[in-house]
């Protein structure tokens, strides 16, 4: 399956997934219904961790909306799991 990018003059760009190379040039607006001409992007091929995509999903949505912090949380400090790292001064 591949992602195919439309763009509707009435309500904005819109993706549809559909098997390679059954792309139309012009489709339906899933909310309108009217002609949407489709648009060529580059390929998405560059492979990401599930955690790295998180990461700049949370970054790309902190640009429009940033989150508001109520109150700061206290961490406590981490015994360290090697018992070398336990001689070591804490800050």
């Amino acid at each position: 399956m591949a992602t195919y990018a439309y763009r509707c003059l009435v309500c904005g760009p819109f993706e549809v997934r559909l098997p390679i190379g059954t792309a139309e040039a012009v489709a339906d607006c899933p909310a309108c219904r009217s002609p949407a001409r489709r648009v060529f992007t580059a390929p998405s091929l560059a492979w990401l961790s599930p955690a790295m995509s998180a990461a700049l999903t949370r970054d790309e949505q902190s640009q429009e909306a940033p989150e508001v912090v109520t109150h700061v949380t206290r961490e406590r400090w981490r015994t360290p799991q090697h018992p070398a790292l336990s001689r070591l001064p804490r800050p």
